[in-house]
């Protein structure tokens, strides 16, 4: 299972170890989004930063959309559903969104480790709240009213 992390907040007035962590995440700036795979040391880093990001599990299609709509390579042409470049090492859109599922979007070779996405329509609500309080930040469960596919449709 993986889980698609989304930062909402900007950094200003965060401790320096919440910036750090996500600039290691890659979620450099409000509104991108990283595909990470459920483990332990990932873990801890998404609840180090849970007070700047949203985050829950994805589902396949949801990163089929992903990559269709803003997925780019490193050298940064994008990716087609049709035409999938030879520097990512797969012949088809299902197989990419597999392996980014599973290694998530910094392990996938030739592939930028981001989406930069809008904002979403509607807004985001509030976003010093935890979204088990009626806010959007923290832990979205899958099957939730507004679980993580939802939110990254909205913002595509």
């Amino acid at each position: 299972m993986s889980w698609a992390v989304v930062r909402i907040r900007g950094s200003l007035h965060a401790q320096t170890p919440i910036v750090e962590t996500l600039r290691l995440l890659h979620l450099t700036r409000a509104n991108h989004v990283v595909i990470l795979p459920e483990r332990d040391g990932l873990k801890g880093m998404v609840h180090r930063v849970q007070g700047y990001v949203t985050y829950g599990p994805v589902k396949a299609e949801t990163v089929k959309l992903l990559l269709t709509e803003r997925g780019v390579t490193d050298d940064g042409s994008p990716v087609k559903a049709d035409a999938i470049p030879p520097s990512l090492g797969v012949k088809d859109l299902d197989s990419l969104a597999e392996q980014v599922l599973k290694e998530g979007t910094s392990s996938v070779k030739g592939l930028r480790p981001l989406f930069r996405l809008k904002p979403p329509r509607g807004g985001w609500g509030s976003t010093k709240k935890p979204y088990a309080l009626g806010g959007s930040l923290g832990f979205r469960p899958a099957g939730a009213k507004r679980d993580m596919d939802e939110v990254i449709r909205r913002m595509v």
